[in-house]
């Protein structure tokens, strides 16, 4: 401990991070690479496998729901008018009078762009194997594991893989993170995302073997061919998980059953992405409001230590306000006149993305931008379209004002399809452990009669304030309201900033004490905070007493029915904080 306090920072991260491999997976992007790198490599959190299914499903996931019921629609246009009078634009239906310019758009390939617009470069994946000669493919499938015996079936899939008629195409078999969106809908692949709404993806259509395995192969593919480390190399690097608070112990267990067992790295640990984000900004108290792709969390730290009661889990997210986008442009009749489908053609969705990182924004006014939406219709080559898109501070209102998102789209799985899992979406936290001094590594993990979760369909602004308020502290919730913490991908909008401090003062009930909010600007992108903290805390954690080994995972483990359950970090200790400040 002398040691740690005379070292510095720097050369503490380039000594202990070398060997730690941090994984934050999310629903929509995966952030994963080595404890001392400054950023995490960030990939879509997906794969595309090839098929021979007829006919062709080009997503398999949970049953899509993309129709709006009636009633949905009425809340939608109730909420975008209200948005409107808010920031002072005209309503739904209102025309805009007096209009300076004409609404055209137009197919326009090469056209050039005005007003700093940038078409985005686009091409197809290549989805043909690449020419391996025979003898380097002999080798590379009779390559034995650390072991000595044959190769895991699912690691094998990996290799090269040639069709029985050696005349006809090489297909890869899977193709993994941004190449697999940019699959053309003609090749005969079908794209799964193993991770929905904060949870593991299982449906139907989407059996847990198949989710697990999927997960594996996406991360044993980021740990070739991103971070260069082989599975010969495994057992000399650790692995924290950065996970969010949606996930329950059973899926915790097995992503942890997959870094240990398949992964092979020789320990692993768990943390909360909220505490994580803490120590990513250097902080030790603070509410942390992470805006993701598909889900938005709050929950409150106080000294290093989170306040599990204040956690609250909102069902929307980015996916959600890009295609409010597209909802929008619809109704004002500025998009295109193209087939765009955010839900079974991953490159549309890509397409809305980006389109609302470039141009959404929150602010008062109309606000409109010339953009060229790109167009990948079956049967027809990629094409370019210039057009007028408006009212794009509407959207990311949908953060405050949820109806207007209509998010429930993936709706979640019945109970009955988890029957081989029983407490995958049970809570189990109140059981005890059997058999405690046989398992040295679960001695410090508190117990608890519940974990709370709540889901609520109310907007972030709400959220935030009933998080806080749940604190019961006068001089906590003061703090708290002070130590605003954005982060996630959408925290990146245009004026979220001054939105989300101007509307939580409102959401303050009047009999409150409290008259000061402030959103703490984030000291790193916030869409990487979370993963940094859990290097962060990875590092500094010296006594490693809550890492749990390889050896002990396969040979105890946590079994069906076991009754023991993997506790993630709650109350995990703050660690030597001068060191997040110096």
């Amino acid at each position: 401990m002398d040691y740690m306090k005379t070292i510095v920072p720097t050369n503490l991260f380039t000594e202990r991070g070398s060997n730690i491999v941090v994984i934050n997976p999310g629903s929509a992007n995966i952030r994963i690479g080595l404890a001392n790198q400054d950023t995490p490599f960030n990939v879509p959190h997906c794969i595309s496998r090839r098929t021979t299914q007829l006919p062709k499903r080009h997503v398999q996931d949970q049953m899509l729901n993309s129709q709006v019921t009636t009633a949905q629609h009425m809340e939608r246009e109730r909420a975008y008018d209200m948005i409107a009078s808010l920031l002072r634009i005209p309503f739904l239906d209102e025309e805009v009078a007096n209009s300076s310019y004409p609404r055209k758009m137009g197919r326009v390939d090469a056209y050039p762009l005005q007003n700093n617009t940038k078409e985005p470069e686009f091409t197809w994946t290549d989805v043909l194997e690449k020419n391996v000669p025979h003898s380097s493919t002999k080798a590379v499938e009779s390559e034995p594991n650390e072991g000595g015996t044959s190769e895991d079936p699912t690691l094998k899939e990996s290799k090269i893989k040639v069709e029985s008629n050696s005349s006809e195409r090489k297909y890869r078999q899977y193709i993994c993170g941004e190449e697999a969106l940019r699959i053309s809908p003609t090749e005969p692949y079908c794209l799964h995302r193993p991770i929905r709404r904060g949870h593991l993806n299982i449906s139907q259509h989407y059996p847990t073997q198949q989710v697990l395995e999927d997960l594996h192969t996406i991360w044993d593919w980021i740990l070739v061919e991103k971070l260069h480390i082989p599975h010969s190399m495994r057992n000399m690097y650790s692995a924290i998980l950065v996970l969010p608070e949606t996930f329950d112990s059973r899926e915790i267990k097995e992503m942890l059953s997959i870094v240990l067992r398949d992964l092979r790295f020789s320990s692993a640990v768990v943390h909360q992405e909220g505490l994580a984000a803490v120590f990513g900004n250097g902080l030790s108290t603070a509410c942390i409001v992470n805006i993701g792709a598909q889900v938005t969390s709050v929950i409150c730290v106080e000294d290093g230590v989170t306040i599990p009661t204040t956690q609250i889990s909102l069902r929307f997210g980015g996916e959600d306000i890009s295609r409010c986008l597209l909802w929008t442009q619809r109704h004002h009749q500025t998009w295109p006149p193209i087939r765009t489908d955010a839900l079974s053609k991953p490159v549309d969705l890509l397409v809305l993305n980006r389109l609302k990182e470039s141009y959404c924004q929150i602010k008062e006014g109309e606000v409109e931008a010339v953009a060229m939406v790109q167009s990948y219709e079956d049967g027809m080559p990629p094409g370019s379209h210039k057009t007028r898109l408006t009212a794009l501070n509407v959207p990311p209102m949908g953060l405050f004002y949820p109806t207007l998102l209509v998010p429930d789209v993936y709706p979640p799985p019945p109970r009955s399809w988890f029957n081989d899992y029983d407490d995958m979406l049970e809570d189990t936290w109140h059981m005890d452990f059997p058999g405690g001094s046989a398992f040295p590594m679960w001695e410090s993990y508190p117990i608890f009669q519940t974990k709370p979760k709540k889901e609520d369909n109310i907007g972030v602004a709400e959220a935030i304030t009933k998080s806080i308020l749940l604190t019961g502290r006068i001089d906590l919730q003061r703090k708290l309201f002070c130590s605003m913490q954005l982060i996630g991908g959408a925290a990146l909008s245009d004026g979220l900033i001054p939105a989300v401090e101007e509307r939580v003062l409102h959401a303050i009930p009047s009999h409150e004490a409290i008259d000061t909010v402030e959103v703490l600007q984030s000291r790193m992108n916030p869409a990487f905070v979370s993963w940094k903290g859990g290097a962060i805390l990875g590092i500094l954690d010296i006594s490693r007493d809550a890492w749990i080994h390889r050896e002990d995972w396969i040979r105890n483990g946590i079994h069906i029915r076991s009754g023991r359950k993997y506790k993630d970090s709650y109350y995990l200790q703050a660690q030597a904080m001068c060191y997040l400040n110096s």
